[in-house]
């Protein structure tokens, strides 16, 4: 059992719990079992199955890919399948285990079998512990954009173990850095230098209180998004060479530049955004390849572009959503961000690990 863990608590009435933080605590699913009183679970896990606890009740194990390409609603049909041969009831439970994009499909698996089951998640990334899972949020893609199919739908408790980010590859750790150097921007306050277990507890405590506020995404909620817009089309427009953080973080250094272009903060603003990024050797720049009119064409894709270009930027009140962005002030940021020669991007392209 773990000798010592960070709670923290995302508030939201009946739908409240608690994220678990520290080295082991995975050895702790158990005991949230119990509490949830779930008479049998399954456990969808893209990593080794001894990675998961005995759960101490009669367990399924499925296995699952964490990646972009079986992040698809015949993934979820399928994951609702096996839950319906087990014979998975409300009073049971799910359990995932993996990266982000397995966080995502087995959470919607468990929002729309049955109309909701409990889910437990034990993200095994970076990415996934400081962002993917936490604050209900679950979707999978179609082959017009990411993220577009989902449900809001809370876990009843999201352990994670820091124990799992022992076996991450060089790229994965950049992956979820992406997450965090946006979070300099949001209300998180400077990051850098902190070890990775107060990184990820910032990051989630920062996370709890706009979920709390906001949880299905009326309003401070969008701030979360802060980088997003671009990332996602570099994601689709690179058919996902681009990784997640890695398109957040490019998308945190435009934000910045398109907030300086449009006049909402000064050239010193605009550095820094710049220089967060980079100091957690991220890319700053764009990717060779696409132009700045098809990214445009993926951003007004965006579920957040309800009328016109829309984007999280910084100003004079902090980060906001802002509507109906002139496409030529987005054209001419993005002109500006020269691409990065390819290898930037590619060099570690060879190493896989969950997303």
């Amino acid at each position: 059992m773990p000798q010592e863990f960070r709670r923290i608590e995302v508030p939201l009435g009946e739908r409240s719990y608690s994220v678990r933080i520290g080295p082991g605590v995975r050895h702790t699913l158990p005991e949230v079992v119990a509490e949830l009183g779930a008479a049998r679970v399954v456990i969808v896990s893209a990593r080794p199955r001894d990675w998961v606890p005995d759960p101490g009740v009669p367990a399924l194990a499925l296995e699952a890919k964490d990646g972009e390409a079986d992040k698809t609603l015949a993934t979820v049909e399928e994951l609702c399948r096996r839950f319906a041969e087990f014979g998975l009831t409300r009073t049971d439970a799910v359990v995932s285990c993996g990266g982000g994009t397995t966080t995502d499909s087995v959470g919607l698996a468990a929002a729309l079998y049955h109309r909701g089951v409990p889910v437990i998640h034990l993200p095994t990334s970076l990415l996934a512990q400081v962002d993917a899972s936490v604050g209900g949020k679950t979707a999978v893609n179609l082959p017009q954009g990411k993220n577009l199919v989902g449900a809001y739908w809370q876990p009843k408790a999201v352990l994670c173990d820091t124990d799992y980010l022992e076996t991450l590859p060089p790229r994965e750790w950049l992956n979820g850095y992406g997450e965090i150097a946006r979070c300099h921007f949001i209300g998180a306050g400077d990051l850098r230098g902190l070890s990775t277990h107060e990184q990820i507890a910032a990051s989630v405590a920062l996370k709890a209180s706009v979920v709390a506020a906001d949880e299905r995404d009326s309003g401070k909620r969008h701030i979360l998004n802060y980088g997003h817009t671009l990332g996602h089309a570099l994601e689709r427009a690179t058919d996902y060479a681009v990784r997640h953080g890695e398109g957040v973080a490019i998308g945190t250094v435009f934000a910045g530049r398109l907030a300086g272009a449009l006049g909402r903060i000064d050239e010193a603003r605009v550095a820094e955004h710049r220089a967060v990024v980079a100091s957690y050797s991220l890319p700053t720049e764009l990717p060779a390849g696409p132009s700045p009119d098809t990214l445009v064409a993926l951003m007004r894709l965006d579920k957040k572009a309800t009328t016109g270009l829309s984007f999280v930027l910084d100003g004079p009140r902090g980060p906001e959503l802002v509507h109906d962005v002139p496409e030529r002030a987005v054209v001419e940021t993005l002109a500006g961000m020269s691409p990065a020669p390819r290898d930037d991007l590619t060099s570690t392209a060879d190493t896989k690990g969950a997303s």
